[in-house]
């Protein structure tokens, strides 16, 4: 499988030097090239973004305007609705996808000093990859103008330019720097989200789902208040935006949001857990088997989570919720589950050996708990 700090490399930085060559006098094409190879190879993706940008600092015109001129006359054509990380045009005239990332960050670093002229650059340049990571400097460093180019693009003809007004200003975005004002009170980007919640793409939809979810894990009523005023005769595609919003809420049990989806009533009936094998070695999978007897009198909707408790260095355990059933379970019925759940090695890990609990989870709460014995070999 091909690195993936392979997705910029050697010939994409070639790829940019004859394009940004190509596009016009100002660009030292022979010092980008040397200064963004040297060392390339010896860095992951996230370093060789910063890298290539560095050496496009060295190359580019000192005026940022020269600067952002020449790279928006080095673009391909933007990218269709949905294309995400194509490297040049169809016809091979011009930039995007991956080497596109380099000269957002060119533009985060050089334009501060040109707030306007800088976002009209990354209004181009999100639209050949995404700037989604440049902007957050925009955002702490100039937030009136920010917000305020950011309100006008929530009506963009480009669904890449819409999205950005979300993702761009996700407090816990992915790689990107954490914008700890929003941490604390995301206020300012609700009208943004307000008006891209019922946005005609699903790509713009998806990133405002992601972003609600982040205010979730910092302001939950926020977002339960959120879900309050939007889910009431709520069309498919928002209901569907609004569950996924909601779902780390959902995995916690938070009793307010499963009552707004009609899953808040606590279980009646009996249910029982069994996890198997007793023991396991790291990289096998144990069995999870749930036997659910219901009690009442009138059909259930039940969220059927489980929380894995996993071992930490200092002998605590930590749970970590996944993702089980949605049913009805009739009046009177029995009804038996069972899930494979594998323990095997990840990045985000890292597991120790001894007793890990498992807990069942209906509509939030714990209803049923066993565990097993995790060997590292």
């Amino acid at each position: 499988m091909e690195p993936f700090k392979n997705l910029l490399n050697p010939a994409l930085v070639r790829e940019a030097g004859r394009g940004l060559q190509q596009a016009g006098r100002g660009f030292d094409r022979a010092r980008f090239e040397q200064q963004a190879l040297a060392g390339l190879e010896d860095l992951e993706l996230k370093a060789r973004a910063q890298h290539i940008a560095t050496a496009l600092e060295a190359a580019l015109p000192a005026d940022f305007t020269r600067a952002a001129g020449l790279i928006e006359a080095s673009l391909a054509t933007p990218r269709p609705p949905g294309d995400g990380s194509s490297n040049v045009s169809p016809d091979d005239q011009g930039l995007r996808g991956w080497i596109v990332w380099p000269m957002t960050e060119f533009v985060a670093r050089r334009g501060q000093g040109d707030p306007p002229r800088a976002l009209a650059c990354l209004h181009a340049l999100t639209q050949r990859f995404s700037a989604e990571w440049a902007i957050r400097a925009f955002i702490e460093q100039h937030p009136a103008t920010t917000w305020a180019t950011l309100q006008t693009w929530t009506t963009d003809p480009s669904e890449h330019v819409r999205r950005l007004v979300s993702e761009g200003s996700r407090p816990r975005l992915p790689w990107g720097l954490q914008l700890r004002g929003l941490i604390a009170d995301p206020s300012p980007t609700l009208p943004l989200l307000r008006a891209l919640q019922d946005d005609p793409s699903d790509y713009v939809r998806r990133s405002v789902a992601n972003h609600l979810n982040d205010i979730a894990k910092d302001h939950p009523a926020i977002v339960a208040d959120w879900v309050a005023q939007y889910l009431p005769g709520a069309t498919a595609a928002r209901r569907a935006l609004l569950r996924h919003a909601c779902r780390s809420l959902i995995k916690q049990g938070d009793t307010r949001v499963l009552g707004l989806w009609g899953t808040g009533e606590a279980f009646r009936g009996s249910a029982t857990l069994a996890v198997s094998p007793a023991s396991i070695v790291l990289g096998e999978s144990v069995e999870i088997a749930v036997l659910l007897q219901s009690a009442a009198a009138q059909p259930q909707t039940l969220v059927i989570d489980y929380a894995v408790h996993h071992r930490k260095a200092n002998g605590l355990l930590a749970p970590k919720v996944f993702k089980g059933w949605q049913l009805q379970l009739a009046p009177g019925e029995s009804r038996n589950l069972r899930k494979r759940h594998a323990i095997r090695l990840i990045t985000t890990r890292r597991y120790y050996a001894g007793p890990h609990e498992v807990d069942l989870r209906i509509n939030g709460r714990v209803v049923a708990q066993a565990a097993f014995d995790l060997r590292l070999a």
